[in-house]
């Protein structure tokens, strides 16, 4: 499979303060990849970078076979961008928006309403944008950066602000374009999206990426799997047994405590991915 976006050593710094130091991964065409940090880690400054609003300092970003260094122009029409913080004309409609975005983008045949649909706003097209919600103005924002059919699309925290219906519409969104073999790359603070979208989620933390896998990995690697067995004592109080999973001792354990203790529920728990972070850098992610 062929790597839509190969990043190699990027390195950039604000004076002194080196935001990005180094990292190199690859992404795969048709790939989502979560890409996890806190507040300050390089997760900005790598997407600048990899969108072509930064050059980098060192080493080089290759998207679709090209650096884009040297050929943004030509590499910024097969991408989509949606950055938090919604930079939308407030004074035009949301219809007027996307149909804006369209002309630049030179794309024909754009059906605007069946795009306004696809991230719920039905029924808003011809409002004004400034009328808008966060969330709406969100959707829009997800919308618009979906005009060109990209080949790489770049979202930074694309249901900040959404309600769980609307947040489980833009992630259907976003499945369905990696489907159409478009490749993401997702920034986010909500570790539960990283979890469910992602293919493989890559840790950056001091400008350095500390981890780069599939969730799955990366809790067998780091996690612990254990019972939780919520029983009653004597005094008719819950209590609750941890039972680690995957040890010699696993199940003499089980039967003891359901032989010797009244059992109220029993089940299973792993490491989120916010635990694993915190246990590869000693701290979290918000």
């Amino acid at each position: 499979m062929e790597h839509a976006i190969i990043a190699e050593e990027l390195v950039y710094s604000y004076g002194k303060q080196k935001a990005v130091d180094g990292i190199s991964f690859q992404i795969s065409q048709g790939e989502i990849l979560g890409f996890l940090g806190p507040n300050g880690a390089g997760k900005s400054t790598t997407v600048n970078m990899l969108t072509g609003l930064l050059k980098p300092q060192g080493g080089r970003a290759v998207l679709l076979g090209r650096d884009i260094s040297k050929d943004v122009d030509s590499i910024q029409k097969y991408i989509g961008v949606c950055f938090e913080g919604a930079n939308l004309y407030e004074q035009m409609t949301g219809e007027e928006n996307l149909k804006l975005f369209a002309r630049l983008f030179d794309v024909k045949n754009f059906d605007v309403k069946a795009l306004i649909a696809r991230v719920g706003l039905e029924g808003r097209g011809k409002d004004r944008a400034g009328s808008y919600s966060k969330g709406m103005k969100q959707r829009l924002m997800v919308a618009r950066s979906l005009i060109n059919r990209p080949e790489i699309l770049f979202l930074d925290e694309p249901t900040d602000g959404l309600d769980p219906a609307s947040a489980e519409s833009i992630r259907r969104v976003i499945q369905e374009e990696r489907d159409r073999g478009a490749t993401v790359f997702l920034t986010t603070h909500d570790m539960m999206e990283a979890d469910k979208l992602s293919d493989r989620v890559a840790f950056i933390n001091q400008g350095k990426i500390v981890a780069l896998d599939t969730s799955h990995n990366l809790k067998q690697q780091y996690g612990k799997r254990a019972l939780n067995i919520e029983v009653l004592d004597a005094e008719g109080k819950l209590q609750t047994r941890e039972i680690i999973l995957d040890t010699p001792d696993t199940p003499s354990q089980v039967r003891e405590i359901m032989a010797s203790e009244k059992v109220v529920t029993i089940h299973s728990e792993e490491a989120t991915l916010e635990d694993i972070f915190i246990r590869i850098t000693g701290r979290g992610l918000s």
